[in-house]
């Protein structure tokens, strides 16, 4: 695993596009590395944008931004991979999201970390890294 890529959950994405105390908390995971995000977190920024209208500004900023990333396209070990942590998530009484699923194996799938603002939704997940500056009150619960 190279500490100089990681990949990055769809709300850290929207928190550097949006700027403000989140984003800051992020900046020191993201600054000099390479950033990747998943092609599911592609489609959940064009929905995002379909779902809240935005006007042309708004979706060339879009457009701008997703430049700035590599994208993990989809491939057949990551379609082994969301199989595997789907089914091993259901098995163990915990069931995700199916975008969160296909995000998780891209991380997987590359062996690089996910950072993300959303870690609950990634637990459990065998040879998953997650970064995040979400602190878990009352985690034994």
């Amino acid at each position: 695993m190279s500490d100089a890529k990681i990949i990055l959950d769809t709300c850290i994405v929207s928190y550097l596009m949006r700027g403000g105390d989140q984003a800051k908390a992020y900046l020191p995971h993201v600054q000099g590395k390479l950033l990747a995000i998943s092609f599911v977190t592609v489609g959940e920024l064009y929905f995002g944008a379909e779902k809240a209208r935005w006007g042309e500004q708004k979706r060339n900023q879009l457009e701008t931004t997703l430049r700035n990333f590599v994208v993990m396209p989809y491939d057949h070990e990551i379609a082994r991979c969301y199989g595997r942590l789907v089914a091993e998530r259901q098995r163990n009484g915990a069931p995700i999201a199916p975008n969160d699923a296909w995000i998780a194996a891209c991380t997987v799938r590359h062996g690089v970390p996910l950072v993300t603002h959303n870690p609950k939704d990634f637990t459990g997940i065998e040879g998953l890294s997650v970064i995040t500056e979400h602190r878990i009150e009352n985690q034994g619960a």
